[in-house]
């Protein structure tokens, strides 16, 4: 659950500027601006562009193997490469801090996020990422099987639907006066299910052979694929769009059957209320997110962390690569050459920087839409109490609301006693089809 461009913002009340008067509490103004991506640096590279001429460079630094990008990525890349005995390694970073759309923050003196934060649960095939939750202590192989510290495991209650003025526990409502929502909840179970079993699902995604059938799914989208298998409630829609919104940022008329099925084909599937189970959900999520994962990847390559680096031209020669870099701090142009150059970019980022992008890489771009969200932090200066219903969750989420939710930061503390926290709230800006 890697969001694409996350778009943040941290807010807070504002000390009240008089006494309360009577009985009525006026709302307080809110103090905050924007933080995480650097909208300046984005204009840099925009004016920069403008002039048709880049400014030349004042020093020439080089290196074995540059990595461009520090997001998840590219810090993978780059332990990867020195686990390997590539010593001669180094990074260029657009932000002052690594880990891209996993990155976090502090507001009020508390974490948060400032994108991903949760990472489900790897099965035992994905023997790469264990590795990599092993070595930060997080699971252990015990009597054959992977055992997870629960400290880290999202703690219960674990998700609530606020529901015709009610919260209520879990996501998927069964209202008595609706018998037909478990049924429908049960037929698109038993198609999840086919689906797994006649094309194959499993992350990562490249672990399962691309078939024609995989093809044909990824031709329509989810909705018309809904439309095909006569699957109409509107609470299983509902629900669906939110799961789409809350992986791809976008809805069901814009995300492909293919990704739609795949949200839980390559998990452990989907089930009804009453037939879920045991660890059907299992996640790891810590208050600062997914930013808990990505500080601990770049820990180790701090010396190799070269932040404040907008790429502007990457030119692959015969016998080696050359990149130009904009030092943000100095002002200057900075030219790296290396025999092997990685972009952990995105692919639309990839195509501009390269001097002569590939046909191929061209087309593919031509083809992709992008859907980011906006990642908003409010703090709270007490703990929650917003009754009626189910007790407070990790991630609460309000049924036919544009917005995915919130998720409280603290959810996770083992402090004894509720207080300060910290909310996250997602919206996936993609829309629902081509137009919005």
């Amino acid at each position: 659950a890697l969001r694409a461009a996350p778009i943040g913002a941290a807010w807070r009340p504002a000390p009240a500027a008089a006494p309360l008067a009577g009985c009525h509490r006026s709302p307080p103004p809110f103090t905050g601006g924007w933080v995480g991506a650097s909208a300046d640096r984005g204009h840099r590279l925009r004016d920069l562009g403008k002039s048709g001429r880049l400014p030349p460079p004042t020093v020439t630094r080089r290196t074995g193997v540059l990595v461009v990008g520090a997001g998840v990525a590219g810090l993978a890349c780059a332990r990867a490469l020195v686990a390997a005995g590539v010593d001669d390694v180094q990074l260029l970073e657009l932000e002052d801090q690594a880990g891209g759309n996993s990155r976090s923050h502090r507001l009020a003196g508390l974490r948060c996020p400032l994108g991903a934060h949760y990472l489900p649960v790897p099965a035992d095939s994905d023997r790469d990422l264990l590795a990599l939750l092993e070595s930060f202590d997080l699971c252990r192989h015990q009597h054959g099987q992977w055992v997870f510290d629960e400290r880290h495991l999202c703690h219960s209650p674990q998700e609530r639907l606020f529901f015709r003025g009610h919260w209520h526990e879990g996501l998927l409502p069964v209202p008595d006066d609706d018998p037909g929502a478990l049924a429908a909840y049960r037929r698109f179970s038993d198609r999840v299910t086919e689906a797994r079993r006649e094309a194959g699902f499993a992350l990562p995604t490249a672990t399962v052979p691309w078939t024609p059938a995989h093809a044909a799914l990824d031709a329509v989208t989810m909705r018309a694929w809904l439309d095909a298998q006569d699957l109409h409630h509107p609470l299983l829609r509902a629900y669906l769009d939110y799961c789409c919104r809350d992986d791809y940022g976008a809805g069901l008329g814009q995300v492909s059957a293919w990704a739609g099925l795949n949200y839980f084909a390559s998990r452990h599937g989907f089930h009804a209320p009453g037939d879920e189970a045991v660890d059907r959900d299992a996640v790891l999520t810590w208050p600062e997110g997914n930013g808990w994962l990505t500080a601990r990847m770049a820990a180790p390559l701090q010396s190799r962390l070269n932040t404040g680096r907008i790429a502007l031209r990457v030119d692959a020669g015969r016998d080696q690569v050359t990149v130009d870099s904009f030092d943000v701090r100095s002002g200057t142009v900075e030219r790296w050459t290396a025999g092997r150059v990685v972009l952990a970019t995105p692919l639309f980022v990839s195509a501009r920087l390269l001097a002569a992008p590939p046909p191929a890489l061209v087309d593919a771009v031509s083809r992709q839409r992008h859907a980011p969200w906006l990642v908003a932090n409010l703090f709270v200066d007490d703990a929650l109490d917003d009754p009626p219903g189910a007790a407070p969750a990790w991630d609460n989420v309000i049924h036919g609301s544009p917005l995915l939710g919130y998720v409280d930061a603290m959810h996770q503390d083992t402090r004894p006693h509720g207080g300060p926290t910290v909310l996250t709230a997602y919206w996936a800006l993609g829309g629902d089809d081509a137009a919005t």
